[in-house]
């Protein structure tokens, strides 16, 4: 150490030689206070910089210990800094967010331990669902803008499974048509795999009968277990996450789990085709003075269990690209294992609340995340993980300089809306009185391209045909039985043929399939 740090540290506490870590010139978030053999110091605040939120970070920690309450807070004054939230209620505990706090003892003294002045405050909030079965606004998205990595893991499949998939899309793309519902994807699927479309189904780099059986097998499953319901129109415009109410503060937008516990893998991936939606949405940002959007997954675990290599290469991917765009990724799950180390890297604040060590897995847990933490002189960090109290946690962020801070043991704020649920009906209430429900409430069912181009195919063929022609051809059947076979037979046209390449390629390069193969039909 030099002489000039040690003349600047000479007479403080360890506490305030802390907290000198988390002293910056700019706007920052207000996590608590630092504490060191057990007392906090009201006056050694711990805080990360509000310009470097779109650096990505993970809250993590037992059930119990009170990460929701973290989120909560960051939430809040994310909102009061006037920037937007998209935050996963998976419990359904966060939607207190709208609701002014209730002041009681415990409140009062944490408020005091963490200098904070406390005051119950309500903020923005706007109350969504996946589909039309939840209680908050229906958000939904097309099959064609879904795009085939993250549909193969809502599906279950495997790589070899996922890489058909993904042939099965460019086929679609190429030829124009546009995959809206379930049951587009499904009649393509049928077409390529019956009779009609074998030959289609070659051309596409030989791709099993039986692989696609398996994949539509997989879709007819996700539709008895009312996954139809989400994917569709309206489709989710990015700009309506990101926008600020009349006084300027961030709306927090909720998305509840509803009735897709029972598929969980289904919700958290829904919101990675959000973020990776915004990051094509969102143009180049460069270094802001605060994000635009930050984005937090509570549960992460269920984002990354099962999943592919492809689809964690994504979320990398994801992860690395959309800082530029000046949003900010925070992850929450019980462990920082269930992150993996590709995502953990990237993540570069750490609000670590309690571990538990009561087994072997345990212990190889807490071993890995105390390496991830800068050496303390104060604290032994093994130690001090399970020993945190509720509503304490180990902190480091990155400085305004991109440095990491000094760790420290935080006595965090508590939240100054209402710590728990507002119940189904203030929720219903509030979403059917939110501008979005006129934009989102009702389902649009328009015809695909794939349906237009067979009305569209078949409207010559009285005047092209004698009337007896379709009767011999479909051996009896009325002409509504006969048009997979009639479709077949205008797609062998050299005509039809010739108008299916060019319309293809216009329309195809209308997609631009970017991050998991996401891509929106302008």
């Amino acid at each position: 150490m030099t002489e000039g740090a040690e003349s600047g540290t000479a007479g403080k506490t360890p506490a305030q030689q802390i907290a000198d870590g988390y002293r910056f010139e700019g706007t920052a978030l207000e996590l608590g206070s630092v504490l060191v053999d057990g007392t906090a110091d009201p006056q050694s605040a711990v805080r990360i910089p509000l310009a470097m939120m779109n650096r990505h970070g993970l809250v993590a920690g037992a059930t119990g210990t009170g990460k929701t309450k973290t989120l909560q807070l960051m939430a809040e004054q994310l909102s009061a800094n006037g920037v937007p939230v998209v935050l996963a209620d998976v419990k359904g505990d966060l939607s207190g967010l709208s609701a002014a706090g209730q002041s009681g003892d415990k409140v009062t003294k944490r408020a005091k331990e963490t200098g904070d002045d406390w005051q119950p405050t309500a903020y923005p909030c706007e109350f969504v669902s996946l589909g039309t079965k939840g209680v908050g606004v229906p958000i939904r998205a097309t099959i064609t803008s879904f795009g085939p990595i993250l549909l193969s893991k809502v599906l279950g499949l495997n790589e070899t499974q996922e890489s058909t998939l993904g042939l099965i899309f460019h086929w679609a793309d190429s030829n124009g048509l546009a995959l809206l519902d379930l049951k587009d994807i499904r009649e393509v699927i049928a077409h390529l795999t019956s009779d009609e479309g074998k030959a289609e189904l070659k051309s596409i780099g030989g791709v099993s009968s039986a692989t696609a059986g398996v994949i539509l097998r997989a879709l007819s499953n996700l539709e008895a277990e009312g996954g139809d319901t989400f994917f569709g129109e309206p489709e989710i415009d990015p700009a309506d996450l990101l926008r600020v109410d009349e006084s300027g503060r961030g709306i927090i937008t909720l998305f509840e789990l509803g009735t897709e516990a029972a598929r969980p893998a289904l919700f958290s991936t829904f919101l990675m085709w959000i973020l990776a939606d915004l990051f094509q949405h969102l143009p180049e940002a460069g270094d802001i003075d605060k994000p635009k959007l930050v984005f937090i997954f509570d549960e992460a675990h269920l984002l990354f269990h099962d999943s592919s290599k492809a689809f964690v290469d994504q979320v990398v991917q994801t992860v690395k690209l959309i800082r530029s765009k000046g949003v900010g990724v925070f992850f929450c799950s019980q462990l920082p294992t269930d992150i993996p180390n590709e995502v953990l890297s990237q993540l570069g604040a750490r609000v670590q609340h309690a571990l538990r060590a009561f087994t072997p897995d345990d212990q190889k847990a807490l071993t890995q995340t105390v390496k991830t933490y800068p050496v303390s002189k104060v604290y032994d960090i093994s130690e001090a993980l399970t020993a945190l109290g509720i509503g304490e946690a180990i902190v480091t962020v990155l400085s305004e300089r991109g440095a990491p801070t000094p760790v420290a043991w935080t006595v965090l704020r508590p939240p100054r809306s209402l710590m728990g649920p507002i119940g189904a009906d203030a929720i219903t209430a509030g979403a059917q009185g939110s501008p979005l429900w006129a934009k989102y409430g009702q389902t649009i069912d328009r015809e695909s391209a794939y349906e237009k181009l067979t009305a569209t195919l078949q409207a010559p063929e009285p005047q092209s045909q004698n009337t007896d022609e379709p009767v011999a051809r479909s051996g009896g059947k009325d002409a509504a039985e006969d048009e997979p076979s009639a479709f077949s037979e205008a797609l062998s046209n050299p005509a039809v043929k010739s108008f299916m390449r060019s319309a293809g390629s216009a329309l195809g390069r209308e997609i631009t399939r970017s991050l998991f193969g996401t891509g929106r039909r302008r």
